[in-house]
């Protein structure tokens, strides 16, 4: 069985996709490729998932140009992770952007299997790193009802542990030395209704990040 048949559109239609998106824009605003061809200068730092429900300019309602993105499985942050590092170094030090969001969501599927009892081979070295936001959190996503609201807790855990880790860089400790105006939030959205939900967490100093974590992972 093709990929065609299952309704999957073909190439062709992609391309034919892509040339009427450019007339509309156009049509819309004649400079408009011209003006995102000569720079990019976004104020924003989106570190999401990459499920491909959760597109960080549509939800956010803003046109392209105006987002700089990384995104993974259930928005990791890892100080080894030599891709992501660039990345956030890229954003802050030449982009300058003014605010860096971890951004996860509900439904997350690499929180779900995270959870689970089972092996799921090579991505199991990436789980870890949530198995170990679990752990951290033992007590309090025991103490919730069901399983559904222990996975939706940990997405929400996970993004403030991964934005504190985005503070503990090098990269963005050295631009709060340096005077540079950068918040670090976190940020989840909803499957279900489409909406964005602040997890309490933004700190733009490092005197302000125990306080901020402390209010953002406590019981809800």
């Amino acid at each position: 069985m093709s990929l065609y048949s299952l309704g999957m559109p073909s190439q062709k239609e992609l391309f034919a996709n892509n040339k009427a998106w450019a007339a509309d824009m156009l049509a819309q605003d004649p400079d408009y490729f011209g003006r995102l061809s000569r720079q990019q200068r976004p104020q924003y730092f989106w570190i999401g998932c990459s499920d491909s429900r959760v597109p960080a300019n549509v939800i956010a309602g803003l046109p392209p140009g105006e987002v700089f993105v990384h995104r993974n499985i259930s928005n990791v942050v890892v100080h080894t992770d030599l891709n992501f590092l660039s990345v956030l170094q890229f954003a802050v030090e030449v982009l300058e952007v003014s605010r860096i969001i971890v951004c996860g969501h509900y439904g997350c599927g690499g929180i779900a299997a995270a959870m689970e009892n089972k092996p799921h081979g090579l991505i199991d070295a990436w789980l870890h790193h949530i198995r170990d936001v679990q752990r951290q959190h033992t007590d309090q996503l025991a103490a919730l009802p069901d399983e559904s609201a222990r996975r939706e807790r940990l997405c929400e855990l996970n993004v403030v542990e991964q934005a504190m880790n985005v503070c503990e860089t090098s990269i963005v400790q050295e631009a709060w030395r340096a005077g540079q105006q950068l918040a670090v939030m976190g940020w989840i959205y909803d499957l279900k209704d489409g909406l964005l939900r602040d997890l309490g967490f933004s700190v733009e100093s490092p005197a302000e990040m125990k306080q901020a974590y402390e209010v953002a992972i406590a019981p809800k």
